[in-house]
């Protein structure tokens, strides 16, 4: 946001200098980017005129110039084609810098004729691209004057960031309101005189809209205008237009300019004489309209787009761009002004569509004033008719407006209650009603309680903790107290305890699994959000930053996709991430719940000679899990394996690992259908473990906290192949868990190496082949031993699987 040191002064009754302004506005939380002093460039320059030319002696493109520079009369050579007696220009003398052909002047000798200065073209000063001439000024410009001060270049430039949600300091007024505020002057009532309003408007509004999308636009207002004169626009206005980079075009366009920066509030002017009808119609596009903007680009719209249209069809698209076919020109004489509210996603959502990017959009998408359509006529008719004289019409209008009025219940104490700041009462008061809110005490003396409303330009401000911030915003960072931290007791136990630990033991199990971290917002656009079981109301954010960040993530997955998506897009195919955060199934404190997830793309390794590379599958996606889990002090032989994963897995290569009926995590190949809606080609396989649903290790009293040294035995392992026979909807984790528990506590690994099903192998049925290990503790195990332990695998396996073992 780009605005003048006078234009703030408009707004702004204050002695402050601008120094003292600059120091404050990062205090509002206004981020002062850059100043610019214009003039300090252009201090050498001066208005002069000619006096008088004649050609060269030397040089048939040349014209040898007498300049009267209000001191003196200098002899300048100039080659540009203007250059005439009586022309009053910009005077560079010996000394200057010229920044444009970035010289420094001194006297030359051209062709025998000593040059003493130049007579500069825009080009040269950095102006504008303009070189075909020297600059032609208005014969009543000052001569012997500075051409920075006539021109309004001492006017320094001050360029501010702003906040997605202060869209009222997209406005001039908004920054004076702040800074008034904060105790850096007064601000100045907006001078708004009524205009005479000369019979009904020729133009008057529909609106068009079914009943669900009566808030695309709740309110439109608009007046006719006959009569004008579109010239060029004041001087002083095309000054502060083109000090803060906007071009002026005519009175017209460069008034609705104006007041966008003025006031932070986008206008459209229709020429009334190119309007087809007498009616404007706001409604939805039709699928597949076209319509020329007035960028001279023709676009093709689709059925949630919502425009303007006479009777020759669409021609403004609503909160974003005028068309070319309605827009005023310097023939206009009839103009018909609309000042409207627009839906913040439906413009945020076309501009994107369609690529879009204009001032108009920028304040419409975060927000304005509700109430401008009513209040913000009068000031700019006014401005119409001092500028272009004419007359205006009645004001016509149509939309119940939008519901922009609340109260907030607020104690007063509350702003020491969370910021430990004591702001005194009236102080408070006083600032809220300096910033526009409305605040009533009168149960005060009951409860200590007021009611504030909000004024309708902040829609920011929902709660409590919105005023405080506004309180200790303009009462000053700085009265928060430095406090040291307190040194009268060391800690008398680990500052991070085992559930904060826990991250950290993650994040190196995964680094050492060769998995990079992501760091991701934690919203998602809503159609994601839904895809992946999201997208409620109550996840919905009141203020996002865009549209593609309005809801919470209810899943990782989906951003770790766009993580692979990005990568691959750019020639990563190979690609393994994870993140450690939280997901949202609701908005309550409960409906948070931290999540490890993961996701890997492409081929296990980089190609080698060895081909030892393969695609990534679901198997790797579980032995992830098994080793974040493991690390958690999970016994993960102890899971059970189930196929219920979510939609977004592969319904045949996914499952989720319980412990009893508590699932703790869920894994598989990522389903082709989600894939294809994040653009990503190729394998790849996720997993995501619920860490609140993991428990915590066991800890006895008296116990060290650090971990036990492995409990190795000295006899050997034997290790037992069996082959059984069962029916193919048996599954492994069930054949598994019937062996380890036929052969405790001596069974400590089991694992399937073969499974076979076709010739030999009735139909239905399919061989399972297991390796199972047996380690003793006390004494090596003798032959019959073993036997007993194989022969009660085998009577378990029957038992719970109906498995027979194959001769």
């Amino acid at each position: 946001m780009k605005f003048t040191w006078s234009w703030l002064k408009d707004h702004l009754d204050t002695d402050a200098d601008m120094p003292a302004i600059l120091d404050a506005l990062p205090m509002l939380g206004l981020e002062v980017e850059s100043v610019v002093d214009r003039s300090q460039a252009l201090k050498p320059f001066t208005i002069a005129r000619i006096t008088s030319t004649e050609p060269h002696p030397n040089a048939d493109s040349l014209r040898v110039c007498q300049v009267d520079t209000g001191d003196t009369v200098i002899e300048v050579v100039c080659g540009a084609p203007n250059a005439a007696a009586g022309l009053v220009g910009v005077f560079a003398p010996v000394g200057a810098y010229v920044p444009g052909i970035d010289v420094t002047l001194t006297e030359a000798d051209i062709r025998g004729i000593t040059s003493r200065g130049m007579m500069c073209s825009e080009r040269e000063m950095m102006l504008s691209d303009e070189h075909d001439g020297i600059i032609a000024l208005p014969e009543d410009a000052p001569i012997g004057t500075s051409y920075a001060v006539w021109a309004g270049f001492d006017d320094p430039v001050i360029e501010i960031a702003i906040t997605p949600n202060r869209a009222d300091c997209l406005g001039v007024r908004g920054i004076a309101r702040d800074l008034a505020a904060a105790g850096h002057g007064t601000l100045k009532p907006l001078e708004s005189k009524p205009v005479e309003a000369r019979g009904k408007s020729a133009i008057s509004w529909k609106l068009d809209l079914p009943a669900d999308q009566a808030h695309l636009c709740p309110r439109i207002a608009g007046r006719s205008f006959a009569g004008l004169t579109n010239g060029a626009s004041p001087k002083w206005m095309q000054h502060r237009l083109e000090a803060v980079g906007q071009r002026a075009i005519s009175a017209l366009v460069d008034i609705t300019n104006y007041v966008m920066i003025d006031l932070g509030r986008p206008l459209h002017a229709y020429d009334a004489d190119k309007v087809d009808g007498n009616t404007l119609t706001v409604r939805l596009a039709k699928a597949g309209e076209n319509m020329t903007a007035l960028n001279e680009k023709t676009y093709k719209l689709d059925a949630e787009m919502l425009v303007i249209a006479d009777a020759g069809g669409a021609d403004d698209l609503a909160g974003i761009m005028g068309g070319e076919r309605t827009g005023v020109s310097d023939a206009t004489t009839t103009m018909f002004l609309e000042i409207a509210i627009f839906d913040q996603v439906s413009v945020a959502m076309t501009g994107r569509k369609l690529n879009i990017h204009s001032d108009a959009r920028y304040r419409f998408e975060r927000g304005l004033d509700a109430t401008s359509p009513d209040t913000a006529m009068d000031y700019v008719s006014a401005m119409i008719v001092d500028i272009c004289g004419g007359e205006a019409s009645e004001i016509t209008a149509t939309g119940k407006g939008a519901d922009w009025q609340r109260q907030i219940a607020y104690r007063p104490q509350r702003c020491l209650e969370l910021t430990g700041v004591m702001v005194a009462d009236d102080k408070q008061k006083n600032i809220l009603e300096t910033l526009g809110f409305t605040v009533s005490d009168a149960n005060s003396q009951a409860d200590h309680s007021w009611q504030v409303s909000p004024p309708p330009w902040r829609g920011d401000i929902v709660g409590s903790a919105d005023l405080v911030e506004e309180i200790i915003r303009v009462s000053g960072y700085d009265a928060i107290p430095e406090l040291p931290l307190p040194r009268d007791r060391v800690v008398s136990q680990a500052a991070v305890n085992a559930e904060q630990k826990r991250p950290i033991t993650l994040r190196r199990v995964m680094a050492g699994r060769g998995m990079s971290e992501a760091v991701s917002f934690t919203f998602l656009d809503e159609n994601t959000a839904k895809r992946y079981g999201g997208g409620d109301d109550a996840l919905k954010l009141v203020n996002p930053i865009s549209t593609e960040l309005a809801v919470m993530r209810p899943s990782l997955i989906p951003v770790l996709m766009d993580v692979v998506a990005r990568n691959q897009a750019r020639g990563d195919n190979d690609v393994s991430v994870f993140e450690i955060g939280p997901v949202f199934a609701d908005d309550t404190p409960a409906g948070q719940h931290p999540v490890l997830a993961g996701l890997r793309h492409g081929m296990t390794a980089a190609r080698e000679w060895t081909g030892s590379q393969r695609p990534v599958d679901w198997l790797d996606a579980k032995a992830d899990v098994m080793a974040a889990l493991a690390a958690c002090g999970v016994k993960t032989d102890a899971l059970q394996v189930r196929a219920d994963a979510p939609d977004w897995y592969h319904p045949g290569q996914s499952g989720t690992l319980n412990q009893g009926k508590m699932a703790l995590a869920r894994f598989g190949a990522m389903h082709p259908a989600f894939m294809d809606a994040h653009d990503i080609k190729g394998p790849a396989a996720g997993f995501e473990i619920l860490l609140d649903a993991v428990p915590m290790p066991k800890s006895k009293a008296g116990k060290s906290s650090q971990r036990p040294l492995a409990n190795l035995s000295p006899y050997q392992q034997v290790g037992r192949d069996f082959a059984f026979l069962l029916n193919s909807d048996v599954t492994a984790e069930k054949l598994i868990r019937a062996v380890r528990g036929a052969g405790k506590p001596l069974v400590t690994e089991v694992s399937v190496f073969d499974v076979y099903a076709g010739k030999g192998i009735p139909d239905g049925q399919k061989s399972v082949a297991l390796a199972v290990t047996l380690q003793p503790t006390k004494a090596t195990l003798t032959e019959p031993e073993i036997e007993a332990v194989s022969q009660a695998i085998i009577a378990a396996v029957e038992k719970n699987c109906g498995g027979v073992l194959r001769g």
